[in-house]
């Protein structure tokens, strides 16, 4: 197998501002499909290029891979070529609005878990390569409890629960947390309520989840991050392929983007021990609890 090359400038921090020691690893994950996560996740990054973090985003949604699509962007190539041994990790990573770089999903990456050891060296090594190169990692999972949102949320090292009004919606969330929790000992979460109306009513539906799981599960940590108010002007920006933040950046989502991302930026990592891309991957290939493919311990 041919050894891969450093991945592409688009990952390079300009002037001479620092290589950030330790990456971010933080999971956008939901119960349920349909509460704008994917959006959330395109926004939230780009807010983060404008206060000059390298963002690199892992579109891991693998049965709706559709960051792209929003994005109005066309990848020539996705992860699978990558794990196949086809391309570097740098030759299919996609440059994306404000210099935020995308790693495009495949329906392959499901085969994370079955790479043999050469592979996953040589995964682990290509990523190491990139590690002092990004400052955020953001990872797009898809909706529900299916194993492979299981594992991008297990391996990470903070997850975003987003949840909306929809009563659906909170019981999934909820859903979600009970089964990291229970059967994965994760014990910290931090919740996003999005398309609301007002504060009130965002406060009201976390206080939902809030009480169920103070209720039901044991030693949680669940944080309100926010949330994002319905808006229009979303809606136009997603017909045209774009972050709503670039195009109308005073509307009242664009600021609750930006205000999001200060607040992550603030929020201190509860531990800083587990804090790198490598644990990530690591975490993601060497699991000692292969899932079946409806989420269950096997």
């Amino acid at each position: 197998m041919t050894q891969p090359r450093p991945p592409p400038s688009s990952l390079d921090r300009p002037g001479d501002m620092p290589l950030a020691k330790c990456p971010r690893v933080i999971s956008i994950t939901s119960g349920k499909g349909g509460v704008g996560k994917t959006n959330v996740v395109a926004n939230l990054a780009f807010a983060f290029t404008r206060m000059g973090r390298r963002v690199l985003v892992l579109d891991a949604d693998l049965g709706l891979a559709n960051i792209d699509v929003l994005l109005g962007l066309t990848p020539q190539y996705t992860i699978e070529h990558f794990l196949n041994g086809e391309k570097s990790l740098s030759e299919i990573l996609i440059k994306g609005p404000g210099g935020m770089s995308i790693m495009p999903a495949s329906s392959g990456v499901y085969e994370l878990v079955d790479l043999d050891e050469n592979q996953k060296l040589f995964l682990l090594n290509e990523v190491d390569l990139i590690a002092d190169q990004i400052d955020l990692l953001l990872i797009d999972t898809g909706a529900g409890i299916s194993s492979n949102v299981l594992y991008f949320n297990m391996a990470a090292q903070e997850s975003i629960v987003i949840a909306t009004p929809d009563p659906t919606s909170i019981t999934d969330a909820y859903a979600l947390i009970k089964v990291l929790s229970t059967q994965f000992n994760k014990k910290d979460f931090m919740i996003l309520i999005n398309l609301v109306n007002s504060g009130q009513e965002a406060k009201e539906v976390f206080e939902k989840i809030s009480r169920a799981a103070d209720r039901f599960l044991e030693s949680l940590s669940i944080d309100y991050l926010g949330f994002l108010p319905y808006d229009e002007k979303l809606l136009f920006a997603v017909r045209n392929q774009r972050p709503v933040l670039e195009i109308y950046p005073k509307a009242p989502s664009s600021r609750g983007f930006v205000e999001l991302a200060k607040i992550i930026s603030e929020r201190p990592l509860r531990d800083k021990g587990i804090g790198s891309v490598q644990f990530f991957w690591k975490q993601l290939l060497q699991s000692h609890q292969p899932l079946d493919r409806e989420g269950e311990i096997v």
